[in-house]
């Protein structure tokens, strides 16, 4: 039986974040993705080598890669208008639920149980998952900062509120996450330099 789920997934390139934001260069879903993919992984390792965690680095970094999978169905809906108000909020979630049993479908039957708790968040996450999936969030914000300190460097003022908001959410997460301070200070301040600078 074709299936049609890498074909599909393979779409991400297409779909363009910060669809209302003038972008000095623009950013698409699937370079967004592997960078959350990789943060999550880095977070999990800072948690079991600082901080005694036994965390599946692993797994999130797979999470991380399919986190926003849905949006080859919905597009990237601007954050301003996904939060505008709760009953927005509540019908984007049914349709990024639709469109994850969307995308589970179009695997083949006997792969669709090995991909089920990757896309679908499993209704009672146990504590080592919850905490992988906090994980995931975490990257997604600081990949979304660094987009802002990469914009801001390239002379665009574009993201100068988004870097606000997103960095008091950011020392929100570190208050609880100490592994999103650590990434902080070990490795923001290397954003946004040329390569001469990082060499």
């Amino acid at each position: 039986m074709e299936s049609t789920f890498f074909a599909a997934i393979s779409r991400m390139k297409y779909i363009e974040r910060w669809a209302l934001m003038r972008s000095s260069r623009p950013e698409n879903l699937s370079e967004h993705s592997l960078e959350v993919s990789m943060i999550a992984h880095a977070l999990c390792l800072i948690g079991n080598t600082r901080y005694g965690k036994n965390l599946n680095a692993d797994r999130a970094a797979v999470i991380g890669l399919y986190h926003d999978a849905t949006e080859i169905i919905t597009g990237d809906m601007p954050t301003p208008v996904k939060y505008y108000n709760e009953k927005i909020r509540e019908s984007y979630k049914e349709l990024e639920s639709i469109a994850e049993y969307k995308l589970l479908n179009r695997l083949p039957a006997d792969l669709q149980e090995a991909y089920r708790s990757i896309l679908l968040p499993p209704q009672e996450l146990s504590e080592d998952e919850a905490q992988l999936r906090r994980m995931v969030k975490a990257a997604d914000k600081l990949s979304a900062f660094i987009k802002c300190i990469e914009e801001e460097k390239a002379g665009n003022r574009e993201f100068a509120t988004a870097k606000e908001t997103i960095f008091k959410a950011l020392t929100a997460y570190a208050e609880e996450i100490p592994e999103v301070r650590d990434f902080m200070q070990d490795f923001l301040p290397s954003y946004g330099k040329t390569l001469d600078e990082l060499s």
